[in-house]
């Protein structure tokens, strides 16, 4: 397995060993030794969400007091996903990255504390799963709104298939509660 290092610190694009055959392929998508020893990290809940239809976009999300770090991995489609520096007094504070994981590259993103996180549906029937390092807490919970003008992510697209609750997202410039 490859952790690569990518331009923000901590954020890594990891590169399973996949083996295919004519009947398919196999890879290890997790083995808590080879993850904590190039994270130092714990993983403590698994989430899946599963898309219908393209042009779904999830998020930007992310957690404070209970910060989690996330490793996203793409079982079946693919998606555009974005992360937003949201660390006050990082260098590369409001910029964003985006990746495209898919079901045929097999790359898993980790997205470390500090961090927004969302992505865009590419394809009909998508599902994504994601490994946390802390619990999901509602009432620690907060989000940036994705077509922020001053983070000016090109997501590809002018109206996403979206939750209420994140259409109505503040911009980063407007969100009061941001990790110190």
């Amino acid at each position: 397995m490859i952790f690569e290092k990518q331009a923000f610190e901590g954020v890594y694009l990891i590169q399973p060993n996949v083996h295919k055959d004519n009947r398919g392929y196999f890879f290890e998508s997790f083995r808590h030794s080879v993850f904590f020893k190039n994270l130092n990290k714990e993983f403590v809940q698994d989430n899946e969400a599963f898309s219908e239809d393209a042009n779904v976009l999830r998020g930007l999300h992310y957690q404070i007091a209970d910060e989690q770090c996330k490793l996203i991995h793409v079982v079946t489609g693919r998606i555009k996903d974005v992360i937003v520096d949201i660390r006050k007094d990082s260098p590369s504070f409001g910029k964003s990255l985006s990746f495209n994981l898919d079901s045929k590259n097999h790359h898993m993103l980790f997205v470390p504390e500090g961090f927004a996180h969302g992505y865009l549906v590419l394809e009909e029937k998508t599902l994504v799963m994601y490994k946390c390092t802390s619990y999901y807490n509602p009432k620690k919970e907060y989000g940036i709104k994705w077509d922020d003008p001053d983070i000016n992510i090109d997501w590809g697209i002018v109206s996403p298939v979206m939750s209420d609750k994140d259409s109505n997202l503040p911009f980063l410039k407007n969100q009061s509660n941001l990790p110190l």
